[in-house]
């Protein structure tokens, strides 16, 4: 009879952090960073090969067409295998079909969320002081903002949350998003959206809104200068990814820009004429959101398609982690309506727990929060975070 001989793995660190003691050699070691598969060549030696995972669900290893399920930290073992293996790894992330209720601290006009900073907060529309806080997006805190005013969105970036007002010079900024200090825009407008990025290693948050081309950036979050837009228009929404940012307006209107500084910009034109009131970006995909059933998707920020989405239009800003896009119905009447997406241009139906006008989505750690307005009504998915390590082993080698 053979003797199994165990030497100590061969090769390099192990992104799963301990292959198996009985392992002869390290074949193939990795990460899955989103919702995905990742398919691949793997040649054997003869031996059994060890798969392990350590992710929050269970990892499927396909081998030659044969699958095999790795459930969270543990080892499987494999027939023998000779020669260049087809591998195909998987895993059933927690995907985002439930949506859960919570409740808030205080009712208002929440009207968008962002996190920063340990923390999810929410601004409202009302004209009031309110503002909200939590750690986990399910337990909610108040806070107050500098006066009262329609606070309209808010951004956090390079260790700074920012909040804009709509009719006013008035903006805030904060570091920890439970104490904030007032600033000043260059002008009084409908401020509407203001967005972060970080183009060419220089943090700049900018603010849109109005109806003329005069709008404002600031490379601090906390004073602001005024850039110009392409053209006169209601600019927004806006969002940033990859060096550009995005700008969309509102009329009806084809209008959209984009820039690669957040001060000059460039005019593009969106596919179709609607009140285009929202933005999202996510790993490489722009997205832009009418309120007339309108729906579009851009994969480089400056060229548009059309998008379609699993129900009429409504949707406000979108939020991407974890492998997925999530957004919430919220520029229009009151809806259970959401979606969700593994790639931003194919959408699935999610219905929110109650008929809400929802606000942007903003995400953290495996979990996706959304506010209703004019209520004490929050909203949050869980999906397990990422990355899920994996491994491929050679198992030990045989003597006869």
């Amino acid at each position: 009879m053979g003797l199994s001989v165990f030497p100590a793995p061969s090769g390099g660190t192990s992104y799963s952090s301990q292959p198996p003691a009985s392992a002869s050699s390290v074949l193939l070691d990795g990460q899955l960073v989103t919702a995905s598969s990742i398919s691949t060549s793997v040649t054997g030696t003869g031996a059994p090969w060890l798969l392990y995972a350590n992710g929050a669900g269970p990892t499927t290893i396909t081998i030659a067409g044969t699958p095999y399920t790795v459930t969270a930290g543990s080892t499987v073992g494999t027939s023998a295998y000779t020669g260049s293996q087809s591998v195909t790894i998987a895993t059933t992330f927690g995907t985002p079909t439930t949506v859960n209720s919570s409740t808030l601290s205080i009712s208002d006009a929440w009207w968008s969320v962002a996190y920063g900073a340990g923390y999810f907060v929410g601004i409202p529309y009302s004209g009031t002081t309110n503002g909200t806080y939590s750690s986990n997006g399910i337990s909610w805190s108040t806070s107050t903002m500098p006066t009262n005013a329609g606070w309209s969105d808010i951004a956090f970036g390079n260790g700074y949350f920012v909040a804009v007002v709509s009719g006013a010079t008035t903006a805030a900024y904060s570091t920890n998003g439970t104490t904030w200090t007032a600033s000043t825009l260059p002008s009084s407008i409908s401020w509407r959206t203001v967005a972060y990025g970080n183009p060419s290693s220089t943090p700049t948050f900018i603010a849109i809104g109005g109806t003329s081309a005069s709008n404002a950036y600031s490379t601090n979050g906390t004073t602001w200068s005024t850039m110009t837009m392409p053209s006169s228009a209601a600019w927004y929404g806006s969002a940033y990814g990859n060096g550009y940012f995005v700008a969309v307006a509102i009329g009806p209107t084809t209008k959209a820009a984009y820039s690669t500084n957040g001060t000059t910009w460039t005019a593009s034109t969106l596919p179709a004429s609607d009140n285009w009131r929202a933005m999202g970006y996510g790993n490489n995909i722009w997205l832009a959101f009418g309120t007339s059933g309108n729906n579009a998707y851009s994969t480089n920020g400056t060229s548009w398609s059309t998008l379609t989405m699993p129900a009429a239009g409504g949707y406000n800003g979108s939020a991407y982690g974890n492998g997925y896009y999530v957004v919430a119905s919220g520029n229009g009447a009151a809806s259970t309506v959401g979606a969700y997406s593994t790639n931003g241009t194919t959408w699935i139906a999610l219905t929110f727990p109650s008929s809400q006008t929802w606000s942007r989505t903003a995400y953290n750690n495996g979990t996706f929060v959304s506010l209703a307005y004019g209520t004490a009504i929050g909203s949050y998915i869980t999906t397990p975070p990422l990355p899920v390590a994996y491994g491929i082993y050679n198992g030990a080698t045989v003597r006869a």
